[in-house]
């Protein structure tokens, strides 16, 4: 047999070659400048000094036309500065940690399974083969009301769900930041499920006696991507407010939203959704910006509720025994996925550098012109982040995005290890993974992060920050007590 061709996929260093055109594409301008700028510096340098002053005296200035053109300057600057939106610093955030009272390992869930479902086996072994695969621990929480046997979701319990996630998350804000009550200037409140009268904001504002000319909003029904939609309210009213504070509280109240039927396709958010919520911090005061963590980039949000099937996919309806409850298509992987295209069209000519843009764009012209069958080309959007923080919304939810975006497995820890440790917290998930990458020391100054959520409707949204300073390990938080112990091994299937 002849020898064969030796395998120079493998034998030439690739990774040098792509390194090197992002860099020769990503810094045409200055590679192409330096060259000039060289050249005009050999010809002045060539000129002698008599030379270089008659050239200069050559040179009439005119007192009005240095006036007009000063003027001129002087006027293109304000008007540049004046229309230039305000920076949006997200001076810091606080996460809820629930007591260990509330703790709901799989033995105890499924105990508590058989005993409300005791006529529904079928229910039960369901139940469990989701839990198994889900990719949560055993130190995830549930309110107080959901560990009585039955359940007693009261109007009451609800709202004392609120008031300790809310107010805890709240108080710890305050210790971390130093914000008075009186300080603050806008109040956003966002829960899904749980929209009870007085709002919740109305709740923050009688419990620290908040000014009476606050502008407080209460955000429900918009899913666990409701907390990125409250970051671009909080950052539309700080562009039109000057010298602000906005606090944003997000959570999901979980006592009045337990399903205690037999359908299954309203049984999955049982298995998932936990306790959880965060307070947020932001300010346009240039005062925050020498302390503050962060500085909003981007939000991008995308809507795919004029389709019938994106409306109905997370949908709150009544079984057939009139038993509320939220009902998961089987479709919302399918429909999750055209959002997050959606969203990536848009926010990719944001993010990315030119030498993905300019592989994108020619793999797109290559599909149109010469063969529809060639195989798209997708940014790695790794070039644009050192972090990411995905919607702890399940196990599948993750896999599927870490597939799409080719991330690796460290892109997507913080997420998991959220996921495991608190379970699915609703639109509070993303501050959790951010609060996990900080623990583990990793968030440096000038890092960007990508928040990825999504929501009922259906939404796909998207944040992107910047690190403004190299962030300290944090003595505090939630995940004080356990960062020591992540990353943990979790397998495709836990036996129970």
């Amino acid at each position: 047999m002849p020898p064969t061709l030796p395998d120079f996929s493998s034998s030439v260093k690739l990774k040098y070659v792509k390194l090197g055109y992002q860099y020769l594409v990503n810094h045409i301008l200055t590679l192409t400048l330096i060259p000039v700028m060289a050249g005009i510096l050999v010809e002045v340098l060539r000129l002698g000094p008599k030379e270089i002053v008659n050239l200069w005296n050559s040179l009439h200035f005119d007192l009005v036309q240095i006036l007009c053109s000063s003027f001129l300057i002087i006027f293109i600057a304000t008007v540049y500065f004046m229309s230039k939106p305000r920076s949006i610093y997200l001076v810091d955030y606080a996460c809820y940690k629930p007591p260990v009272t509330c703790r709901v390992p799989f033995a105890t869930f499924m105990e508590h399974s058989r005993l409300i479902l005791s006529n529904n086996p079928k229910s039960v072994e369901f139940q469990m083969r989701i839990l198994e695969r889900s990719g949560l621990g055993e130190e995830t929480c549930l309110p107080p009301a959901i560990h009585y046997i039955p359940p007693t979701p009261t109007m009451e319990a609800a709202r004392g769900e609120a008031e300790i996630v809310i107010f805890s998350a709240m108080d710890s804000l305050f210790k971390k930041t130093g914000l008075k009550p009186k300080d603050i200037d806008i109040l956003i409140v966002n829960c899904s499920l749980f929209s009870p009268t007085p709002s919740l904001s109305a709740m923050v504002i009688n419990k620290y006696k908040l000014r009476s000319n606050i502008k407080s909003f209460n955000l429900s029904g918009m899913g666990c991507s409701a907390g990125l939609i409250s970051i671009d309210l909080a950052r539309d009213l700080l562009q039109v407010h000057p010298n602000s504070n906005a606090v944003v509280v997000s959570t999901e109240i979980i006592t009045p939203n337990y399903y205690k039927g037999n359908e299954r396709a309203m049984l999955l958010p049982n298995c998932l959704f936990r306790m959880g919520g965060a307070a947020i911090l932001l300010s346009n005061r240039r005062s925050e910006r020498w302390r503050a963590k962060y500085r909003l980039v981007h939000v991008v949000r995308t809507h795919k509720g004029a389709d019938d099937k994106a409306y109905r996919c997370v949908f709150e309806e009544e079984d057939k025994e009139g038993k509320v409850g939220i009902s998961l298509s089987k479709d919302l992987m399918a429909i999750a996925g055209e959002a997050l295209k959606s969203n990536i069209t848009t926010i990719g000519p944001l993010v990315l550098p030119a030498s993905e843009q300019l592989l994108f764009l020619l793999t797109l012209i290559g599909r149109k012109i010469f063969n529809p069958k060639w195989k798209p080309y997708i940014p790695d959007f790794k070039q644009a982040f050192e972090h990411f923080c995905i919607h702890a919304g399940g196990r599948a939810v993750i896999d599927e995005l870490q597939k799409n975006l080719q991330l690796s497995a460290e892109h997507v820890e913080a997420s998991r290890m959220a996921l495991h440790r608190f379970g699915n917290t609703s639109s509070s998930s993303l501050w959790y993974e951010m609060s996990y990458i900080e623990a583990k020391g990793r968030m440096k100054r000038g890092d960007r992060i990508w928040q990825i959520a999504f929501g009922s409707g259906f939404k796909c949204n998207s944040a992107v920050w910047k690190c403004n300073r190299t962030i300290k390990t944090p003595t505090d938080g939630p995940w004080a007590d356990c960062i020591d112990r992540y990353p943990v091994h979790i397998p495709e299937v836990v036996k129970l």
